[in-house]
């Protein structure tokens, strides 16, 4: 700073005008007085030249006196609150001295000191709070009123960048909402809940279906001064959890209707015997007969049931040991000789030229796998035509495998039901109607399961009218 700008400067200036004004004032009332009455009046001309130089001199030297006396504190004090409004907040003042300065520099170091225990403290606060929204399995999105973004978690920007290329149509969408939330950074299907939470003040909360996804969005207002200034936007991927819902009030629904079917008949067939409807013997077996089956038939389902129940839990008992899958074909292909005769089916079994062993697998699993894979094929395929079993083996991703291809000529699946078949009670043939030897409809999930725990693989692929084909791949290396 100039000395001529500093408070010293400016208070010597005007001293020395002050100084320069009493002067000049005595000189035009006394220089007349002077000349008329006195002899020696230069001598005293001098001698008033001289002291209007000692007080030039010596306000100057007070002048000098104040600026090293005030200026020099205040210069560091000023220095060093531009250190602290550089940011470095570890900056303190050396002055000791018992007057106001000194007072304001102890001030000063008080004040630095709190603000930057402060500043500390929000930083502290600020590198939890960002450790706590990377750390939160949940999508966080906050934003202002304008709709443009201020604060997002990792799991939040990943989702915006998911959904920047969502084509969101709704025709109406400028007569629901202002330009601006359609112009704004919030994603289509927040648009709605954003208005909302924004016009009404209150937490809102919603499922938003986005592609094949379900999520569910708590959005609630931001406030400075009982004002919205923004909105905080918390979303969780509840897809799987629908699912599940779904398949729980799908599983609870199908079983009602497997069960309630023989047991209706057997209340029903029960119900002619008692009444005494059977007017001879064998009307009387037959309906004895019918009731057997269906008690069977209840049977099989809650065995199937339980054992599916026990595979997804994780209980299955395995009991691994090396396999020859030749004799195991076999033994399979003489247990459904004799049905494929009375069918009028021809079936055919073809090893290739290398049918790997086994080393570690269950062979009651593996035969109920065939069993029923060979059962669905008999049930839907027709007299004079064919069934294959093909054995071979495939190397994928490096490990080798057995592969067993079960081939029928039947009324095949069709492309919309191929990708669920695997589900329990799923139907791909929708006005079938079980017969006596019909199934519960929880095989081909039993099948998998098997499959997947001996670490292998099944897929399926259908023709309608030309037939079907399962493909079972199981490791040939122990796991």
């Amino acid at each position: 700073m100039k000395f001529w700008r500093s408070l010293v400067g400016k208070l010597w200036i005007t001293i020395i005008c002050l100084v320069a004004v009493v002067l000049i004032t005595l000189g035009l009332f006394l220089l007349p007085y002077i000349d008329s009455n006195f002899a020696n009046s230069g001598a005293i001309k001098r001698l008033f030249t001289y002291v209007c130089m000692i007080g030039f001199s010596l306000t100057t030297f007070f002048a000098l006196f104040l600026f090293t006396k005030i200026t020099q504190p205040m210069q560091q004090v000023i220095e060093a609150a531009n250190n602290i409004r550089k940011g470095e907040y570890g900056t303190r003042l050396t002055l000791v001295t018992s007057d106001e300065i000194g007072q304001l520099a102890t001030s000063f170091n008080h004040m630095a000191e709190e603000l930057e225990e402060n500043i500390r403290s929000l930083n502290h606060e600020k590198g939890h709070l960002s450790s706590v929204l990377r750390s939160m399995s949940d999508a966080v999105l906050t934003f202002d009123v304008e709709g443009q973004i201020i604060l997002t978690n990792p799991h939040g920007q990943a989702l915006l960048e998911t959904w920047s290329d969502l084509s969101w149509e709704q025709e109406s969408e400028s007569e629901l909402y202002p330009q601006e939330v359609i112009d704004s950074a919030v994603p289509p299907p927040l648009r709605p809940l954003f208005f909302s939470t924004l016009s009404q003040g209150g937490d809102q909360r919603s499922q938003v279906h986005v592609r094949q996804g379900v999520w569910s969005v708590h959005m609630a207002p931001l406030y400075s001064d009982d004002a919205i200034r923004g909105v905080v936007a918390v979303l969780r991927d509840v897809t799987e959890e629908v699912k599940l819902e779904k398949m729980r009030r799908d599983f609870v629904a199908n079983v009602s209707h497997e069960i309630r079917t023989p047991l209706s008949m057997m209340q029903g067939y029960s119900e002619a015997l008692l009444d005494g409807m059977a007017s001879s013997p064998e009307e009387s077996s037959e309906l004895v007969q019918v009731i057997h089956d269906e008690s069977l038939r209840m049977g099989r389902l809650v065995k199937d049931l339980l054992d599916l129940a026990r595979m997804e839990a994780g209980h299955t008992d395995m009991m691994k040991v090396p396999v020859d899958m030749e004799a195991l074909l076999e033994r399979v292909y003489r247990k459904f000789s004799v049905r494929a005769k009375e069918r009028g089916i021809h079936l055919d079994l073809n090893f290739g030229n290398d049918t790997p062993l086994l080393k570690a697998a269950d062979e009651d699993k593996l035969e109920q796998v065939l069993t029923n894979l060979l059962d669905n094929a008999f049930r839907h395929t027709p007299a004079d035509k064919h069934i294959r079993v093909l054995t071979g083996s495939a190397v994928l991703e490096g490990r080798r495998y057995l592969e067993i291809a079960i081939r029928d000529e039947g009324v095949g699946i069709p492309p919309e039901d191929l990708p669920f078949i695997f589900e329990r009670f799923y139907k791909a043939d929708k006005a079938r109607v079980r017969g006596e030897t019909g199934g519960t409809g929880l095989g081909l999930a039993i099948v998998k399961n098997i499959v997947e725990s001996h670490r292998g693989t099944i897929t399926a692929s259908s023709r309608l009218g030309e037939g079907t084909e399962f493909i079972l791949r199981l490791p040939v290396e122990k796991q």
